[in-house]
């Protein structure tokens, strides 16, 4: 089967500089690597074949010999084949370009990654008033910690891990066929760099054990729901010895019988009576500190909004508190007595003709109800 060109496979042109095709390559190989194509056989041949391509196009000789002699300078046989046989360590490139992306790679000096432990999160439900003034709280965390009896090392007590014979250390071997040259993880100590021949008894070698871990979380006071906090290294332990990940609590408030909070503000309904509504007067209103007083001009509507500055909520990210809006909403009068009754009668009749005048709303409604039902029948 013919090979295609090398830069039709990197999307480029002969006059592509080496930082043009080291670009184009990262570019594709990111797009076709094996890790993200899930075992996509046409994808993971179309990854080799941009790997030929960059480790031919990316060396100068190898280039200049493949412009003059195409596919066939690389062929047994062919002209100036064997010359080129070796290349560069392809290794260090794919590392460079993968190794925080996929978790693999090489740190310094060819050793592997020690492997961190994973980010935790916990579920923390508060009430708005605990939410508001912060508190601390103590929790317990079903994790992985550091084996103490091993100190975190999974090697038994006395006995240390042994640098690995297979990978030397590097927790990776290379494996060449010839052009290809594939980094696998090194399958005696399985990425480490190192073998355990002598492990913990507690820990089974792997230096961490399960253990439910009490922790003192301090709620600031503001949060809401949907805050996080984060509690770095409190998460689980990692293998070996390696870093701790992170504790992340996620805070839930729950519903509050009486208020809504919207950012700083709070929200709340007040029921008030119809004489109160009509004639005015002062009504208690709940704050989170206690009650205050609240006074209602005559002639209030059910659905007005009052305003009390400064008796909201102050963020956990701002210095500035909110405020209490409280809409009324009037009550219509229940259980009433006879002799009630005849009084709201009374007061019905001496409205009589002037209702538009005492209930303009109610008037101006029906207006316009009369109003469409006559432009219906026109």
């Amino acid at each position: 089967m013919s090979k295609r060109d090398y830069y039709e496979v990197l999307c480029i042109t002969k006059e592509a500089t080496d930082r043009e095709v080291k670009k184009a390559y990262k570019r594709l190989a990111m797009k076709f690597h094996p890790d993200r194509t899930q075992g996509d056989k046409g994808k993971e041949e179309q990854f080799k074949e941009v790997k030929e391509a960059y480790e031919i196009l990316s060396d100068d000789q190898k280039r200049a010999a493949y412009d003059q002699y195409g596919h066939a300078a690389f062929e047994q046989g062919g002209h100036g084949g064997g010359g080129f046989g070796g290349g560069a360590d392809f290794g260090d490139i794919f590392g460079d370009v993968f190794g925080d992306i996929f978790g693999g790679g090489r740190g310094r000096g060819g050793q592997s990654r020690a492997r961190r432990g994973s980010d935790l999160r916990y579920n923390m439900e508060l009430t708005l008033e605990e939410a508001v003034k912060g508190k601390s709280v103590e929790i317990k965390v079903p994790t992985y910690v550091s084996c103490e009896k091993c100190d975190g090392s999974g090697a038994k007590k006395g006995t240390s891990a042994k640098t690995c014979t297979t990978c030397h250390g590097h927790g990776q071997v290379q494996m060449r066929q010839g052009l290809f040259a594939v980094q696998q993880t090194c399958p005696t100590c399985h990425g480490q760099g190192k073998v355990i021949s002598d492990p913990c008894n507690a820990c089974h070698g792997e230096g961490r054990v399960q253990k439910n871990k009490k922790l003192s979380v301090k709620i600031p006071p503001g949060v809401d729901t949907g805050d996080r906090i984060r509690l770095a290294n409190e998460g689980e332990a990692g293998e070996h010895g390696a870093p701790a990940g992170d504790l992340y609590v996620q805070i839930n408030v729950k519903d509050h019988p009486i208020f809504v909070r919207d950012e700083n503000n709070l929200y709340c309904e007040v029921p008030i009576c119809f004489t109160v509504a009509a004639l005015g007067g002062e009504i208690e209103v709940p704050t989170l500190e206690g009650k205050v007083k609240l006074k209602i001009p005559k002639e209030t509507q059910t659905g007005k909004m009052f305003r009390l500055r400064g008796k909201g909520v102050k963020s956990v990210r701002s210095s500035i508190t909110g405020d209490l809006m409280c809409k009324v909403v009037i009550e219509t009068p229940v259980n009433l007595s006879k002799e009630q009754t005849e009084l709201l009668k009374q007061l019905d009749k001496t409205m009589g003709k002037k209702r538009a005048h005492h209930s303009p709303k109610e008037t101006g409604f029906f207006d316009g109800v009369k109003k469409f039902f006559d432009d219906l029948k026109s």
